[in-house]
Parts: C-alpha cells; sequence; structure tokens
C-alpha cells in the first residue's frame, strides 16, 4: 500500500522563489540523491528558514565531530522511534541501512533500539538518546558520566545532546505539518 503522496498537509509553492544558492544545493541533492528530499521542499514555504535548516543539518550532520555519520544518524533514528515521527524514521532509517551496510540494523533501531547487537559505545549513546528524548528533566550526571564512561568525550556528549535536539525539533515540525518521506527511500540499502 502506498503511503500519501503528499509532501506536507500545507500547501508547498509549485515554483519556489530560492536563491541561487539554494537553488545550486537543491541541484545537488538532485545528483547525488536522484531526488529533492521533502524536507526541503516543505521549507520552501518559509526560504529564509530553508536556508537556517540547510546550514544547520549541514554542521551538525555532515560537520566535525567525535561522533560518526553513522552514529549521528542512529541517533536521528531513535529520537524519532520516541517521537513516532514518521518521516524522519524512514529517511534516517534508510541512512542508517546505508552507511552500516546493514539493513536489519537500520529496521531494528526503527523500532526497538533495544533489541540490535550494540556496542557498549552505541548502547550507551542511544540509551542517553532515547532518555533525553522521552524524560529530559530526568536526565543527570550519572547518565553523562556512563558516556564518559565508553569513552565519550565532554564535546562528544555536547554532540549528542545536539543531534537529539534537532530531530526533536524536526520531529515535531514533520509530525505538526503531516510531511511524508520520499517513496524513493523505502526501497534502497535493503
Amino acid at each position: 500500500m502506498p503511503q500519501p503522496k503528499h509532501v506536507m498537509a500545507l500547501k508547498v509553492p509549485k515554483s519556489p522563489k530560492l536563491d541561487k544558492e539554494m537553488q545550486a544545493y537543491f541541484k545537488l541533492c538532485e545528483e547525488k540523491l536522484g531526488f529533492v528530499p521533502n524536507v526541503l521542499k516543505a521549507y520552501t514555504l518559509r526560504p529564509e528558514k530553508l536556508r537556517n535548516f540547510v546550514a544547520t543539518y549541514n554542521t551538525l550532520m555532515l560537520g566535525d565531530s567525535g561522533l560518526s555519520k553513522l552514529e549521528r544518524e542512529m541517533i536521528a533514528v531513535v529520537v524519532s522511534c520516541v517521537n513516532h515521527c514518521y518521516y524522519c524514521l524512514v529517511a534516517h532509517g534508510q541512512a542508517v541501512r546505508h552507511l552500516s551496510g546493514d539493513p536489519e540494523l537500520g529496521e531494528m533501531l526503527t523500532r526497538n533500539y533495544r533489541v540490535a547487537k550494540l556496542s557498549k559505545r552505541h548502547r550507551a549513546m542511544l540509551d542517553f538518546a532515547w532518555k533525553l528524548t522521552e524524560t529530559p528533566t530526568k536526565v543527570e550526571e550519572p547518565d553523562r558520566q556512563a558516556l564518559r564512561k565508553v569513552g565519550f568525550s565532554d564535546e562528544d556528549i555536547f554532540d549528542i545532546c545536539d543531534v537529539a535536539a534537532f530531530y526533536n525539533a524536526s520531529n515535531r515540525m514533520a509530525i505538526g505539518t503531516d510531511m511524508m518521506p520520499n517513496a524513493e527511500y523505502h526501497k534502497r540499502s535493503r
């Protein structure tokens, strides 16, 4: 059964007014992915916010960090699992499948990361991201200490928090606007 075909429940501009930099970014997405992710199309409703979203995403997910790209995607998936964010579970679940080379890992993380055979490092990281998402007021120093115990630096802990916070916000945008992931994600990296 196919998912709904809309980008989001709000009207997406048919011919968005994008500056040259964002036009080039959309073209790069087409070249690398074969499509423009619907989250970017959704943000064309507010082009100035599209620019901020892209800059934040690129810094957070592609920038310098002690966390690997896979680890950041794993956090995105676990946060999205807590929040039941369909868009992000599909899109970032695919990224985990691709980056790990393990389709089963991507599927386990989208449903229940606890069933996956994870390293102590990844288990601690995902336990922290889950707790920060589900019960943020209960995060305390012993939780950060558990991350340090498996080798995370304070900079890494900051990045774990930053990635989790970004996806909590992104999940709420995707859910609030009924954003749909691109259908192409479903078949990739299986």
